[in-house]
């Protein structure tokens, strides 16, 4: 009695023959999966982020919300108003009020800039004065 036969062998030829076709088209069909998992996810992220910037979009568009940023962020005032900046008393070194208008002298440029300047002004004469220095 032979354990191993000629049909047995052919049995397993065949097997070996179709694990041999379809091994490679599994292997990329696992890669695609892994991909397209990929490409899902970056997509449902750009999603969210352009639906964020979209909502940006929106809030500049309305007149109050551009005025609120120019107030906040560069410190803007409209004619007539007066503009206060409160500082935190623990963080500051109280500067005498004889030497409020006085010119600064920590900065590179000094001459003619004032601390009651905004600083746009300071800035902008710095500017000229670095230009006209030789």
């Amino acid at each position: 009695m032979r354990i191993f036969t000629v049909r047995a062998a052919v049995l397993l030829l065949v097997t070996l023959m179709g694990f041999i076709l379809i091994m490679p088209t599994a292997l990329q069909y696992g890669k695609q999966r892994t991909a397209n998992q990929l490409l899902s996810a970056q997509l449902d992220a750009s999603l969210v982020k352009n639906a964020d910037l979209e909502n940006e979009r929106n809030r500049w568009k309305d007149p109050k919300y551009v005025i609120s940023q120019a107030r906040g962020r560069l410190t803007f005032v409209f004619p007539g108003e007066t503009p206060y900046r409160v500082i935190d008393p623990d963080s500051v070194v109280e500067v005498p009020a004889a030497d409020a208008h006085e010119p600064i002298t920590d900065g590179a440029v000094t001459t003619g800039l004032t601390s009651s300047q905004p600083w746009y002004s300071t800035i902008w004469e710095s500017v000229q004065i670095a230009g006209n220095a030789t």
